[in-house]
């Protein structure tokens, strides 16, 4: 049980956090989520900046402190107590609000948030966690009772929002099809795209490239450590051994994206079943690393070989392959901005296949149509262009979706 001196210093943490929290730029999810809700759930890759909008929410919504709590489950003191521990006291104390932050650091972590939940009428919840939760198999189903919302990493649109180059709203995909130029014009007005373009390529998808580090990919290397061997672990029952197994076949595909996958090569490679080799590429990509792109959509109760693998974003491409491919890292671009709003397939024809309708060919300036010329509803996406001519678009605009 938690007593007075371990939730004085609980607060205590708490309003260093809350007071130490000066961002007041929303990110793309802020204005999304019905905060009114009695539970959400905030799920993301590690280093997408989840505790941030936690942290300005409280800020700009909770004045008097005493009526909100955040803890986050990794600090020391959750070794002592749980969750539901901290809960029942705060409620008790006049907290009307509690921001949980990585809850999957706590084992049980869903059975404590349905008996917070239930147990306490009147108390608002708001939590985080891994982008790998799986909230309709865990100890308890909270499916019913809360709202989900997913965050990804910066958008294009969003690394020139935060870094104070351009404040532009985002735009839908059929309005990019159609007013591409038009929306190029305005953008234009006030910056040069491309040569911020190839800087948010390398260093723009975390959001902890504000802070100016000269190491960030140092840094992000210690984010894909962390992921795999604390992350993983916290939502998978899974050896380290077979961590670290995960941790090779990840530096393998860094090296050969895009890649269409020999399974029995990778199962040799890193000394695995087949079985075993897909099920860390599953949690590879539910951890923000990978990407994996299919002919067919996808039956989530059963797992299945990938058609084609990509690193999650080009930030991890140079990162972990300084040796970077232009080809693949605009494909990459281009299918970590549309996966994150749209169904994206790969087509007979083309690279990409969006909402079953439109189908994509991404290239550099010198790209033509021969490839989908005679498919309906085809578009290129070229890069190192400013401008676009009918169905021919900049690669760059599609970091404008959200």
């Amino acid at each position: 049980m938690i007593n007075d001196e371990d939730y004085r210093a609980l607060v205590a943490i708490s309003n260093d956090m809350i007071n130490d929290s000066t961002l007041t730029t929303h990110r793309y999810l802020y204005d999304i989520i019905d905060w009114s809700a009695r539970l959400i759930c905030i799920r993301g890759a590690k280093g997408t900046g989840k505790t941030t909008m936690l942290l300005q929410y409280i800020t700009e919504h909770y004045p008097e402190r005493q009526k909100v709590l955040y803890v986050s489950l990794d600090d020391f003191h959750f070794q002592l107590f749980s969750v539901y521990d901290v809960a029942e006291y705060a409620y008790t104390h006049g907290v009307e609000a509690l921001f949980i932050d990585e809850v999957h650091y706590q084992k049980h972590w869903s059975q404590y948030i349905k008996n917070i939940y239930d147990r306490f009428k009147n108390l608002k919840i708001v939590y985080t966690g891994s982008s790998m939760l799986q909230l309709t198999t865990a100890d308890a189903d909270l499916s019913r009772r809360q709202s989900v919302y997913d965050l990804w990493g910066f958008s294009f649109r969003e690394y020139l929002l935060f870094s104070g180059k351009l404040q532009m709203d985002a735009v839908s995909l059929p309005t990019i099809l159609i007013d591409h130029t038009k929306i190029a014009n305005e953008v234009r007005k006030s910056i040069r795209p491309l040569e911020l373009f190839d800087q948010y390529l390398f260093e723009g998808y975390y959001p902890f490239c504000l802070e100016g580090a000269k190491d960030y990919h140092k840094r992000l290397l210690s984010v894909v450590d962390l992921t795999i061997f604390q992350d993983i672990p916290m939502v998978e029952d899974i050896s380290f051994s077979t961590l670290q197994k995960a941790r090779k076949l990840l530096m393998i595909l860094a090296e050969q994206v895009p890649f269409e996958p020999n399974i029995s090569t990778l199962c040799r490679d890193i000394e695995a079943t087949r079985d075993i080799v897909i099920k860390l590429l599953d949690l590879l990509e539910k951890a923000g690393l990978l990407m994996l792109l299919q002919k067919e959509k996808n039956n989530y109760k059963t797992l299945s070989r990938p058609d084609k693998i990509y690193l999650n974003n080009t930030n991890l491409m140079y990162a972990l392959n300084r040796k970077t491919n232009k080809g693949t890292l605009r494909e990459t671009f281009f299918y970590n901005q549309l996966r994150n709003t749209h169904s994206v397939l790969m087509p007979q024809k083309g690279d990409f296949i969006v909402d079953d309708k439109y189908v994509f060919e991404v290239g550099g300036e010198g790209k033509d149509f021969t490839q989908i010329k005679d498919l309906s509803n085809s578009y290129l996406a070229v890069d190192n262009t400013e401008y676009g001519f009918k169905n021919r678009i900049p690669l760059w605009l599609f970091g404008f979706l959200y």
